[in-house]
């Protein structure tokens, strides 16, 4: 391969190419321009030398260019790549990342390698269904707008029966809840078999729903196998569920994008399991910003972007910039709510060690459009899940009301008990 050959510093990227930026620590004894140049050939046309059967053609057609390169500190680089989108079969997440998050993360040249943002031209984008339902196809089937969402988690994980998951949905529900969710390990267990607990459970929701005057959702977990998630999906929707969950990563971009597109008009919630594995160096895997652009253009309605606070690792500034429209280096990051053309915008989820005491900074930092989800933060309420439910819908009401949680647990025992615990 000639030297710096998919170098170019002088590029300007087209709108109808697909850009990444990536960050590269290079091993000692290699340049920043030739690592630069061999992640670009090996993500795309060429490879570590030169062949014969690589053309002039094919090169002027799917040339790459490393268009920036910048340091970053002693041993770390920026740089950014733009890809001719006809290296990209359309509607196909699993081959997009096959060749940008691809062979390129095994080079021994790397010390490590980081995709930070992926920029999708409109072509890609619009080979995708993206969400059925968006933000504001759960508003309007919910009735819930002009605030987040406040969700729960049953707990714990695992070992309830179909009818103890059932009832602790009930007590959430009642309390105040919007949205039950099954956790990620929870599918069709031998002490809590998957039809059994659907069935129980969305009988509850009904009857918690006919008590409160609320709609409720309730995010059956049907990760499995792709022909028995399909399955799950069907049985959910006979008994009238309108909401399904799906461990996006552990199951694969390509199961999604099946499940997506077998649907049948249910809601689609994303959990993110297994992404920490991935994105939690910050110099090395995938940021957890791609996977929530990818997730969205999969189709997803709902997915996890962190919290901030809690006990998920993830800096505020990181989940902001997948949750808002922000600027960096003059090519915009898009977020989940970023205009994508017919894409729909995807409902963020902030989970992982919450309580009623961090709604005032959820809020500050997520503004409306999000859910709150709560796992021990409900459950561990001193006096039981429905009173844990109520201390968080308190706390969300003193939050948009602007009084301080202090203030409004005068009159409010719940979510004084929810502060005294957890402060």
């Amino acid at each position: 391969m000639k030297k710096f050959e998919y170098v170019d510093l002088e590029y300007i990227p087209k709108k109808e190419e697909l850009i990444c930026y990536y960050l590269v620590s290079k091993a000692k004894s290699n340049s920043i321009e030739s690592v630069s140049s061999q992640i670009a050939a090996e993500s795309s046309i060429g490879t570590w030398t030169d062949i014969y059967t690589l053309t002039s053609s094919i090169q002027k057609r799917l040339s790459p260019h490393v268009y920036s390169i910048t340091k970053i500190s002693k041993n770390l680089y920026k740089i950014k790549i733009a890809y001719p989108i006809e290296l990209f079969e359309l509607g196909n997440l699993p081959q997009l990342l096959s060749a940008i998050a691809g062979n390129i993360f095994g080079m021994k040249l790397l010390n490590s390698l980081r995709l930070e943002n992926i920029y999708f031209p409109k072509k890609y984008i619009e080979s995708f269904k993206g969400p059925l339902h968006g933000i504001e196809g759960i508003r309007k089937i919910t009735g819930v707008y002009n605030r987040p969402f406040v969700g729960t988690i049953i707990k714990p994980k695992v070992g309830l029966s179909a009818t103890e998951h059932a009832k602790v949905a009930y007590d959430a529900w009642v309390g105040g809840i919007d949205i039950v969710k099954d956790d990620e390990n929870l599918t069709n267990m031998t002490f809590n078999k998957f039809r059994e607990r659907i069935k129980k459970t969305l009988e509850q929701k009904r009857k918690a729903e006919q008590k409160t005057g609320e709609k409720k959702l309730y995010l059956a977990n049907v990760t499995a196998e792709s022909l028995e998630m399909l399955k799950r999906l069907d049985y959910v929707k006979s008994l009238g569920g309108e909401t399904i969950m799906v461990d996006i990563l552990t199951t694969g971009f390509g199961a999604l994008q099946t499940l997506r597109n077998n649907s049948k008009g249910l809601i689609i919630h994303a959990h993110r399991a297994m992404h920490a594995a991935i994105t939690r160096n910050p110099h090395h895997g995938v940021s957890m910003l791609v996977i929530a652009k990818i997730s969205r253009l999969a189709g997803v309605d709902l997915v996890h972007i962190g919290t901030a606070v809690g006990k998920m690792q993830g800096s505020e500034s990181e989940v902001k910039i997948i949750f808002n429209e922000i600027e960096a280096d003059k090519i915009e990051m898009e977020s989940l709510t970023e205009d994508w053309s017919k894409i729909k915008p995807t409902l963020a989820v902030s989970s992982g060690g919450l309580h009623p005491g961090h709604i005032p900074a959820l809020c500050k930092i997520f503004g409306v459009h999000t859910v709150f989800q709560f796992g021990g933060g409900c459950h561990g309420h001193p006096k039981g899940t429905t009173q844990g439910a109520k201390a968080i819908r308190q706390a969300l009401d003193a939050s948009l009301s602007k009084i301080s949680l202090k203030k409004y647990a005068q009159n409010h025992p719940e979510l004084a008990l929810a502060i005294k615990k957890w402060g």
